[in-house]
């Protein structure tokens, strides 16, 4: 197959835990903007959270926030938001069971809590700042992804009736909150469309569980040898770990490099 666009996620494929880019996946990615091929990141994460990486990679073009903001080589191509109608039983869901709220805009997040050790916990892990603190953001701004704070234990409290949105879990303390029907493949369909290209003709490289729908669609989806169990289970390749060359064994399987 002629594949023509690469679908890049960040944390656990693009990163490792130390949130630096292994070299060897730098010089991969350099190697395939040098042969023509086009370089996507698709991740979960704001376009203010990807500047530095994605300056590193030399890549103008990204799928962020789950599929909801979508720019190609530095122009805009289609954004989703949350209706605020669908926010608002979450807000107050969250409110009663003490579980805090961060609300993710185009160019900046707040939260609905000052302090709260699993923000510290999951926001830390990306190595980001801290949101700002507006509990009224979602009611004056675009939101076009939130973080719920809760267990895995305590998911019941939300997935089972609030059925405008979608909880994908992230981190231990963390799900992404986005519409029914959002994901990566969402925006990455999008951006195809743009390009007139079919999804026979991508590739794309995941290790999380927002990245089943990435991976099923692409016409090669390879998850990383330190993904998660279910997205190796749905992967038509599973490459390597991230910090022992990960990314380009897998371009090498699908014969790009």
């Amino acid at each position: 197959m002629n594949y023509k666009i690469v679908f890049f996620d960040i944390d656990g494929t693009l990163v490792n835990e130390q949130k630096e880019i292994p070299e060897s996946a730098r010089q991969a990615v350099l190697e395939l903007k040098d042969k023509g091929i086009e370089t996507v990141i698709a991740t979960g994460r704001a376009p203010y959270f990807i500047s530095n990486i994605a300056g590193q990679l030399g890549i103008d073009s990204f799928v962020c926030l789950n599929g909801a903001y979508v720019v190609y080589k530095g122009q805009p191509v289609v954004e989703y938001t949350i209706p605020k109608e669908h926010l608002e039983p979450l807000v107050e869901r969250a409110g009663k069971h003490d579980h805090y709220l961060v609300y993710q805009g185009k160019e900046a997040y707040f939260s609905n809590a000052k302090q709260h050790p699993a923000l510290l916990q999951s926001v830390s892990s990306l190595k980001v700042e801290l949101p700002g603190y507006d509990p009224d953001f979602w009611r004056h701004s675009n939101v076009y992804q939130a973080f719920l704070h809760c267990t895995a234990e305590e998911e019941h409290l939300y997935t089972g009736d609030i059925s405008h949105l979608r909880f994908v879990r992230w981190h231990k303390h963390a799900m992404d909150v986005m519409p029914v029907g959002g994901s990566k493949a969402r925006g990455i369909q999008d951006l195809l469309r743009h390009l007139n290209v079919s999804p026979e003709e991508v590739v794309a490289f995941g290790d999380g569980l927002n990245d089943r729908e990435m991976l099923t669609l692409a016409g090669l989806g390879i998850a990383m040898g330190n993904g998660h169990e279910q997205l190796k289970a749905c992967a038509d390749h599973i490459t390597t770990d991230v910090d022992n060359d990960g990314i380009v064994n897998g371009l090498k399987y699908a014969g790009l490099l």
